[in-house]
């Protein structure tokens, strides 16, 4: 992959997650505020974006989102790779969100 597409897939994937992020918030702020794990600052600010705004911050060469998941507990249960692996997925997925919905309550 060449710079030139790197700064493209950049670009796109920002533009998506603006715009995700956008429709999430006005849909049901609380419920984006979760979900994306911001702050209501942040959703306020995006919520009120103009789609001519969207496009100029989308446009940049940083990557807007980032991963949630810091620590290797929390990958562990979502990959399902631990040493002690079980075989219901879901009950590992629902540990894995209880885990990341505790962390987000921490940070607010």
């Amino acid at each position: 992959m060449t710079n030139e597409q790197l700064l493209n897939e950049i670009r796109e994937a920002n533009m998506t997650y603006l715009m995700l992020a956008q429709n999430l918030i006005r849909q049901d702020k609380p419920e984006a505020l979760f979900r994306l794990g911001m702050s209501e600052e942040s959703a306020d600010l995006i919520g009120a974006l103009s789609p001519a705004q969207i496009m100029k911050i989308a446009s940049g060469n940083m990557l807007l989102c980032r991963f949630r998941v810091d620590d290797d507990m929390v990958w562990n249960l979502l990959t399902n790779h631990s040493v002690n692996k079980v075989d219901n997925d879901a009950t590992t997925k629902l540990h894995a969100s209880i885990l990341m919905a505790g962390r987000y309550a921490e940070t607010m």
